[in-house]
């Protein structure tokens, strides 16, 4: 292998000592001082960039030297001719041999002795090339895996050039088929509103713009099913490109509208992405598009590996779409359910607040005085924050045990007991969940968006995203399960349920809301009562006016953070974000505040921005205008940071249109 100059140092440094010296000279008429600050800057520098070459060719040199204790000249001879790209590096990853194949390869005809091995590596660095089993590396149009060796001369590095079997395998992934499912999902409500022959022409330009996306863009095929339904087949290259635009077919569907109410036409679509055969992507799309679907329409969802969702869309307000025929069927089965159970247990969320508890004891007085059948409400009275309802219920039915405590209710679960879960649907905010992995008859009835990490087998699936409260949905099954069954205080806790997750009938709320309240009323629901619930400590109402007049604005949004702790954080949080959503200008609001050494964010909105998706970036849920998110082990401080991070990113993005 022929010799090439290699500069250890780069020729500017030398050139800088240089500018220096004759600066020196300048300054020496004017200022001895400056003169020998300069000259004495400029021989420092000098003597560093000498030192620093000589102790580099040593390096080099005691490198080369041990390659050749190593290696014979045989050795040498073989693997400069190797027809693989080979270079031997020294410890600190400077280059000190190569073979003819790296020169011609990698080198590109240009010296390599002498440079850092990252050049040729990058973005990998030398400590991962040598610690994982082959490294893939791309340098200019190659792709290379490359493997290391440690020996007495330093490191070997093999450059494999699988170019070829790389883009084979990219494109076998890019081309591996994928279907979707798509949905007209609001057809009927804009076929109700819709004047005239207007329906066939709104359904006819979804179609078609359905259509353009499968065939021009996605360039697959599209087949309509029933009911508004589509079947889409595509590939996974176009679903990635599809989702660098954000899936902008949900953009033009919206902007097909009714001439009656200027109501937006949504779709909601479904991708199975990465299965192994066509009928695990079908599989996948479908329970993709019931999580779409789940979480309010207007959105995609793609499943990817069978357990990871990536979710796009999802800022239209959405409209009630509920269907009665429905309630009264699950009614129907769960009464046929709670004849077949010995022992009922009925269980909200972590920190239990008045949606949670009312539905609860609604659910109990239906099971209880209406079928006649033991029952027993799950709570942990030490993180409630509906104590003031537990005691009225505790009060009015003094001596039946309408409460248990979780250990009770484990001590007691048999096989043939049943578990009604209530206002969640995700195992990892259930009041206890060892409890839920015991019992294996689980019914779910829930109104918050579908979480990924939802209650799965579940005998009754009974969600309505489009409810304002899992006391509202309680109400309506309770008619159809026995009327009567429901008095005074019963009503009273299911009317204080609706009241907190409506904001007294602001968000929310539905011609059904109504009609339920309505019923509630009848059967004697105490409005003065409920009003008391709701009621603050003073310590408590001076927590909430220090975090609303704390707050600041940014983007539009008021955010309030807190690092002290006390018993009614949570309800003063709360309360904080209703109240700064009455602030002219905020679109938005959010409160931090700390929970141990966690930190708990409570966000509202007015509908103009989808607080759901943005707390989501921090492991929450909730509702489009409702949300909330517990962050572990970070410090306030950090969870600020990363939620102004998330608004820059995202606040455009989940704006309501």
């Amino acid at each position: 292998m022929r010799r090439k100059k290699v500069w250890v140092t780069s020729p500017l440094m030398y050139l800088m000592a240089a500018v220096m010296v004759v600066m020196a000279a300048v300054s020496y008429p004017f200022s001895k001082i400056v003169f020998s600050v300069e000259i004495t800057a400029a021989g420092l520098c000098l003597m560093a960039t000498v030192v620093s070459g000589i102790l580099y060719r040593r390096n080099v040199a005691a490198a080369v030297r041990s390659a050749g204790k190593v290696l014979s000249a045989q050795d040498q001879e073989a693997l400069l001719e190797f027809a693989m790209p080979v270079a031997v590096v020294a410890p600190a990853g400077d280059v000190v041999w190569v073979n003819r194949a790296f020169e011609n390869s990698l080198g590109r005809g240009k010296p390599c002795l002498g440079q850092n091995v990252r050049t040729y590596i990058y973005p990998k660095t030398f400590r991962q090339v040598m610690e994982e089993g082959g490294t893939g590396v791309a340098f200019g149009d190659r792709e290379y895996t490359v493997y290391g060796a440690k020996t007495e001369a330093g490191y070997i590095l093999y450059f494999v050039d699988d170019t070829y079997f790389k883009s084979i395998s990219r494109e076998y992934r890019e081309r591996r088929p994928v279907v979707c499912l798509a949905v007209f999902d609001n057809r009927e409500e804009l076929a109700r509103d819709s004047l005239g022959g207007e329906e066939s022409r709104i359904t006819a330009e979804v179609e078609a713009v359905l259509r353009n996306w499968a065939l021009e863009e996605m360039e697959g095929f599209i087949r309509r099913l029933s009911n508004g339904k589509y079947l889409i087949i595509t590939d996974d290259a176009h679903v990635e490109e599809a989702k660098q635009k954000r899936f902008r077919v949900l953009d033009q569907v919206r902007e097909i509208k009714n001439s009656k109410n200027n109501m937006s036409a949504t779709v909601s679509i479904g991708i199975g992405r990465g299965a192994d055969t066509a009928a695990e992507s079908e599989r996948w799309a479908r329970q993709a598009m019931d999580m779409a679907l789940g979480r309010g329409g207007d959105q995609v969802a793609v499943m990817q590996g069978g357990d990871t969702y990536e979710f796009f869309g999802g800022l239209s307000k959405g409209v009630e779409k509920r269907d009665k025929v429905r309630t009264r069927v699950i009614a129907a089965t769960l009464s046929d359910h709670l004849a077949a159970s010995d022992r009922v247990f009925i269980m909200g969320h972590t920190n239990s607040d008045l949606d949670s508890v009312g539905s609860a004891v609604g659910m109990w007085a239906a099971i209880c005085k209406g079928l006649e059948k033991q029952a027993n409400i799950v709570i942990n009275r030490n993180q409630t924050l509906a104590s003031a309802l537990v005691d009225l219920v505790d009060q009015a039915y003094e001596g039946e045990g309408v409460f248990i405590s979780p250990m009770e209710a484990l001590q007691c679960a048999t096989e043939r007991s049943l578990l009604i879960v209530v206002d969640t649907h995700s195992v990892n905010y259930v009041e206890n969940r060892e409890l839920l992995e015991k019992v294996p008859r689980v019914v779910v009835i829930d109104h918050h968006r579908m979480m990924v990490t939802h209650i799965k087998n579940a005998l009754i699936f009974y969600h309505e995203p489009y409810a304002s409260s899992a006391s509202e949905m309680v109400t309506e099954l309770v008619q159809y399960i026995k009327s009567s069954a429901i008095d005074g205080v019963d009503a009273t806790a299911l009317l204080a349920g609706i009241m907190l997750d409506t904001k007294n009938f602001v968000l929310k709320t539905g011609v059904r809301t109504f009609e339920a309240s309505a019923y509630l009323r009848r059967r004697g629901a105490d409005t003065v009562m409920v009003k008391k619930l709701f009621s603050n400590t003073l310590e408590s109402y001076k927590r909430k006016s220090q975090l609303v007049s704390g707050a600041e604005l940014y983007k539009g949004c008021a955010i309030a953070t807190s690092s002290w702790e006390f018993e009614d954080m949570r309800v003063a949080a709360a309360q904080a974000a209703d109240e700064l959503l009455t602030i002219q200008g905020v679109k938005a609001s959010f409160v931090l505040y700390q929970v141990g050494v966690d930190v708990s964010i409570s966000a509202r909105s007015l509908g103009d921005v989808n607080v759901q998706l943005l707390l989501e970036e921090f492991g929450g849920g909730g509702h489009f205008t409702m949300a909330g998110a517990q962050i572990r082990n970070r410090t306030i401080g950090e969870v600020r940071r990363a939620l102004l991070k998330a608004l820059d990113s995202k606040l455009e993005e989940t704006m309501a249109r």
